[in-house]
């Protein structure tokens, strides 16, 4: 029977987020659980209402991020188990078909977000436990101790649906090890929470029936700085090597090639002797041929970025994806709405990607994807520094 969560005063539920201060630490809970979390439009405002406040209140000094598990079976619900799957890309469906405008407001706020818990001047300590993808690692890898389990399941799934590795996905897959960020950019590979700390995602591993003791102790800390929070979670952490993500010098072989074309090729060449290359080349001929393309090339311009010009480029790039005026293509015609369709919609899993091949797309094609559609004085995220 799973414990109930420990009852702190003036606890506040709002728009699927709990939110408490105990002692000099402020909670919060992603309590969407029937969804695994995915952030709403209602959830972001929320969360960064929440965070401004703790920002500028002296008596807050740590902050604590989790998400709720909801048993399939019994319906029940309980802390920990699933952080966060992503944005609710059904919603972006019904917006984008409808010319919804708080399509163009989901993006701008959950990226001000985002860019608001890279700069927080307090330490922030996220509980990735269960699913972290899209959304969910936007939010955490804005953190300052990011903390897996054995249970974590992690990865940017993105190309999948027609769409690419945003909430900042450019800036820290861009920061991965080698070759890693474009990895994982373009596959959507899931990482355990051993393979997240090799990857840089993560700082290390606790023990998942551990969570609740830390949870519950932070409102203890006596000194909740950034140096003695980490000094204090830190000897609670495992950091052994787990499975590697890939075979030695797998990665670095194929995904420092030059091109999208170049690295399924080459995928495809070493097919016959390497099952490894086979099953990540057919992986990559299931994924948006545009997407491949436009994904590559923003992991390589954000790892040259500070973290609000790569939210500015993700920006542009999500306006774009939704709106491929170069292409000629709106709606239903785009293929991340075709993708979403595909995955989450009508669910039959096979999305019309347009191209449909990797080596039909071109430059002309990519390029225009990296040109924001607003002057700089007008940018949704001009004012982040």
């Amino acid at each position: 029977m799973p414990l109930s969560p420990p009852s702190f005063p003036n606890t506040m539920s709002t728009s699927h987020i709990q939110s408490t201060v105990a002692g000099h630490a402020g909670l919060i809970t992603l309590d969407r659980a029937r969804a695994l979390n995915a952030l709403s439009l209602p959830m972001i405002r929320s969360l960064t209402t929440t965070l401004r406040a703790w920002r500028d209140d002296p008596d807050v000094r740590v902050i604590g991020i989790r998400g709720m598990h909801r048993d399939a079976a019994s319906g029940a619900e309980w802390p920990f188990g699933a952080f966060c799957a992503g944005g609710d890309i059904r919603f972006f469906h019904q917006a984008a078909l409808a010319g919804n405008p708080e399509l163009e407001d989901f993006f701008t706020e959950e990226y001000t977000l985002n860019h608001l818990l890279h700069r927080y001047p307090k330490p922030v300590i996220a509980f990735m436990d269960g699913i972290v993808m899209g959304g969910g690692m936007g939010i955490a890898q804005g953190a300052r101790m990011r903390i897996a389990t054995e249970r974590t399941k992690m990865a940017m799934p993105e190309t999948n649906i027609g769409l690419f590795p945003d909430v900042g996905g450019g800036y820290f897959l861009g920061r991965c090890p080698g070759h890693i960020g474009e990895y994982l950019a373009l596959t959507g590979h899931m990482l355990g929470g051993a393979q997240a700390v090799q990857a840089g995602l993560a700082d290390g591993v606790l023990p998942a029936d551990r969570q609740r003791d830390l949870w519950d102790s932070l409102h203890t800390l006596a000194r909740p700085d950034p140096h003695s929070v980490r000094a204090w979670v830190g000897p609670h952490l495992q950091s052994g090597l787990g499975a590697p993500i890939a075979p030695a010098g797998a990665i670095e072989r194929f995904f420092n090639l030059p091109t999208v074309t170049a690295i399924v090729h080459a995928l495809e060449a070493a097919a016959a002797q390497d099952s490894w290359a086979r099953d990540t080349a057919a992986a990559l001929r299931q994924r948006s041929p545009l997407m491949l393309h436009v994904a590559l090339e923003q992991v390589r311009r954000g790892r040259h970025l500070d973290i609000a010009e790569d939210l500015r480029m993700e920006r542009d790039l999500v306006r774009h994806s939704f709106h491929p005026a170069h292409l000629g293509r709106s709606g239903a015609t785009t293929d991340t709405v075709e993708g979403i369709r595909a995955l989450a919609v009508d669910k039959d899993h096979r999305p019309r990607w347009n191209p449909a091949r990797i080596e039909d797309v071109t430059p002309e094609m990519v390029t225009p994807f990296f040109s924001s559609p607003w002057p700089a004085h007008a940018h949704p995220l001009r004012d982040l520094v």
